[in-house]
């Protein structure tokens, strides 16, 4: 693989995280203060939201698996065609309807086909990682740029909205001015909109959108013309793509890849709680409403500049062992829950930075050695790379989904008001368990079952040998 073909590759799958990023940080608190709906109805936004994305996958997988080849490859028409229609659905999404009682199912509508679109082009994108080279170093490589441009990504992502849209979340009146009853926190005057100009915000959020939206049509268009896709090297033409439901079934009763997906499905719920809650954190429960915008610029500096270090880390010392990295935000996040200061705040966004890097990395470094795993024991058959990473994504939407849902649903149950300068004791609490020890817990599990996964550098090496003699 070229270095050219590889950064193409990379950029391909980038706009995806941009769009990701801002919704991951940002869509929660944006549905709460400025589209004012409740917590409750946030929560069921996100959760449909996630799910319908999750039942895209085996559906995406299912059909992508049925596709025949064309002059442009199998997976690459499947991206070509879907991206249009993820654009729309994106700005819409961040879109303020005139009307208030349709306000949610207009919402879930549009994140809804944001989230099923997304996976119609994550499905084949990921997937092509076994289709670029047969070279295990090769494809660990790529997947290294990949990761780099996608965190790169999420940082173009979270930085755009933040700095757009920062303004729509700073109260003068919070910060400046504050009410010296700050008790009644159940009274104090709105933070979100400007009464002389009801529009601003909606503006705010449809520039956001609209630059975002011209970041996937650039990449989409990079990846066409960078990446030329090639057929199965494994296969004999003799050999019958695997059903998609049989295929599905083995990978169910595949070992390896069972005990790496439910690793990786609770330290993904982690950081996905992590990010959905860090801005809502950081403006009520830790007193730094000002810099929230800063810290989650921080955290993605800090993964972007980290991936090549966790690269050669892990070609060094194996994946395995690169793992431990994603539990160094555990003592941190729990230092800024426990004191709030913003010297440490920074310092703990550059810790969190490093872990989400390797969390990041290693399930997509890790899956093609799994495929590979299952390949040599069902050497007569193709088209199973679909199903493994379609599968692998569904279940870790499932899992966030569930999480987000639950984490907006707990700050309805605890009083959350939306556009008040304080909130409520139980609300902060509730904010510093999402942060600290709920996400702790689920990477402390994750890393546990982690332990058991088989497949070492040894017996990488024996597969790619037993590739080889195959090929």
């Amino acid at each position: 693989l070229s270095i050219c073909g590889k950064l193409c590759y990379a950029i391909g799958g980038a706009p995806n995280q941009v769009a990701g990023s801002a919704a991951a940080f940002f869509l929660q608190i944006y549905l709460l203060d400025i589209a004012h709906i409740t917590p409750f109805h946030a929560s069921l936004v996100l959760f449909v939201g996630k799910v319908s994305g999750a039942v895209t996958d085996p559906v995406a997988g299912f059909f992508i698996s049925k596709s025949r080849w064309t002059k442009i490859g199998r997976l690459m028409p499947w991206m070509l065609a879907c991206t249009p229609f993820t654009v729309v659905s994106y700005f819409f999404m961040w879109y303020l309807p005139p009307f208030v009682s349709g306000r949610v199912a207009w919402y879930l509508t549009f994140y809804s086909l944001f989230q099923a679109l997304t996976t119609l082009f994550q499905v084949p994108y990921s997937a092509l990682t076994m289709f670029l080279s047969t070279d295990q170093k090769d494809r660990d490589s790529a997947t290294a740029y990949r990761m780099t441009m996608e965190v790169l990504g999420t940082l173009i992502g979270a930085a755009l909205q933040g700095q757009i849209v920062a303004s729509a979340h700073v109260s003068h009146h919070c910060t400046v001015n504050p009410p010296v009853n700050t008790t009644d926190s159940w009274h104090d005057p709105p933070s979100f909109a400007d009464p002389s100009d009801p529009l601003s915000h909606q503006v705010i959020y449809m520039i956001a959108a609209g630059v975002i939206g011209g970041v996937y049509l650039l990449g989409i268009v990079i990846l066409f013309l960078g990446v030329k896709e090639n057929d199965d090297p494994y296969a004999l033409n003799s050999d019958r793509a695997i059903p998609f439901c049989k295929g599905l079934g083995l990978t169910m009763k595949h070992g390896p890849y069972v005990k790496f997906t439910a690793s990786f499905l609770l330290i993904s719920t982690a950081v996905q709680l992590e990010q959905s809650n860090f801005v809502l954190f950081c403006t009520h429960a830790a007193g730094l409403r000002n810099h929230f915008q800063y810290l989650v610029v921080t955290i993605l500096v800090s993964a972007a500049v980290s991936i090549p270090f966790w690269q050669k880390f892990l070609q060094r010392f194996g994946k395995k062992c690169a793992a431990c990295g994603i539990s160094w935000m555990i003592p941190f996040a729990v230092m800024l829950v426990t004191i709030p200061n913003l010297i440490l705040a920074y310092f703990v966004a550059f810790v969190s930075g490093l872990s989400i890097a390797a969390s990041l990395l290693l399930p997509w470094s890790m899956l093609p050695d799994v495929v590979d795993n299952f390949r040599l024991q069902n050497p007569h058959g193709k088209g199973h790379e679909t199903i493994f990473y379609s599968s692998y994504v569904f279940f870790t939407k499932m899992s966030a989904g569930i999480g987000l849902g639950i984490s907006a649903a707990g700050l309805e149950f605890t009083g959350y008001k939306p556009g008040i300068c304080k909130q409520s004791s139980d609300v902060i609490l509730t904010l510093k368990i999402l942060i600290g020890a709920v996400p702790a817990v689920l990477i402390l599990a994750g890393l546990f079952i982690l332990l058991f996964y088989p497949i070492t550098e040894e017996s990488r090496k024996e597969t790619k040998l037993a590739l080889e003699e195959l090929r």
